[in-house]
């Protein structure tokens, strides 16, 4: 009997693993909650036509939270110079459009593989280091980056900012206008695949093998997981992420200067994160928004102690919400669910 039972029923850990890659493709799924910004994003357009500008800015500010949010949230690797790769994209693209290459989608591609190239070298080296020191290190070479942008003056303008930038048409057809309505579509569709692709990496195995990283670095050694190498091309893609969001703020402004590659664009973007939740892909699509648009409106109302507010508003998030506001939503969901 023992032997016939053996031979009908499948090991437990064939059952264990069936009902892991069970889990794994039910999270890579697409859910009908996920419409939700882009529903948001298409119905801003046509509600709020006079704020499409700060919008155009909004989209393209997200694609550079979810290359941070990929290092930070997914592979445990915190940064506080990762706008040396977004300067890097918005100083490349700025330099094409002010010396003759005005085509935007060609522009964003190179800008992208500049940043990505950037980080490639640097990760390289600074990946060697853990915990503060390599902290020191993100912040050493956005530093470098800065100075030789405010050394080079004669080709970025220096404090003054790159200007003189002309941008062609998006396709040759659609030429960017005061409104910001192309511009705000074109940085929609970016936007669009950029979360494509990040959906795709994060939901793949060399995204879980990323989350192991972050959580047991030790045990993905022992494994024989190539961790080193996995960290290496994460932040490699982030940096490729990071400078498609410059080189599309570039693009749209017309202008790049300094701040692009400031201490205050790293700090901001990690706050945004913390705002909309670290580590969840959405998180950034809800921060970004939040953040810009409070400061939009404090600015305003009082220009010269807006960040007052924005420090009181973080106070009070990090002390009852704890990851941020897509975990207040998560919390109250599983709630209900638990209750009914």
């Amino acid at each position: 009997m023992t032997s016939e039972l053996s031979k009908t029923s499948p090991p437990a850990s064939d059952a264990t693993t069936t009902a892991a890659m069970d889990n794994f493709a039910r999270a890579h799924r697409l859910s009908p909650l996920e419409a939700l910004p882009w529903l948001a994003a298409v119905g801003a357009y046509f509600v709020f036509p006079d704020y499409l500008a700060l919008g155009s800015q909004i989209l393209a500010t997200i694609i550079f939270a979810l290359s941070v949010d990929l290092l930070i949230g997914y592979t445990g690797i915190v940064t506080l110079g990762h706008a040396a790769l977004f300067g890097t994209g918005a100083y490349t693209a700025g330099l094409l459009a002010a010396n003759g290459w005005g085509d935007p989608v060609s522009g964003l591609l190179i800008a992208a593989l500049v940043s990505a190239l950037v980080g490639f070298i640097s990760g390289a080296l600074i990946l060697r280091t853990h915990g503060l020191t390599l902290l020191m290190q993100t912040l050493v070479v956005a530093a470098l980056l800065y100075e030789v942008a405010n050394k080079a003056g004669r080709y970025t303008g220096g404090g003054d900012g790159l200007q003189g930038m002309s941008v062609w048409p998006v396709f040759g057809q659609f030429r960017f206008d005061m409104l910001g309505k192309v511009a705000y579509i074109y940085c929609l569709a970016v936007l669009f695949v950029c979360w494509l692709a990040m959906r795709i990496v994060v939901h793949s195995a060399f995204g879980r093998s990323l989350m192991g990283i972050r959580e047991n670095v030790a045990r993905m050694h022992a494994i024989g997981t190539p961790v080193e190498r996995r960290k290496l091309f994460a932040y490699t893609l982030s940096a490729g992420l990071a400078g498609i969001s410059g080189a599309l703020i570039a693009q749209t402004t017309s202008f790049v200067g300094l701040g692009v590659l400031s201490l205050e664009r790293s700090g901001s973007i990690l706050i945004m994160l913390i705002i909309g939740g670290v580590g969840q892909l959405y998180g950034a699509f809800i921060g970004v928004p939040l953040y810009m648009i409070a400061q939009d409106r404090f600015a305003t109302i009082a220009p010269v102690y807006w960040y007052f507010w924005i420090g009181l508003f973080m106070v009070f998030l990090v002390l009852f919400a704890r990851g941020g506001v897509l975990g207040i939503l998560t919390r109250l969901t599983q709630r209900k669910r638990g209750a009914s």
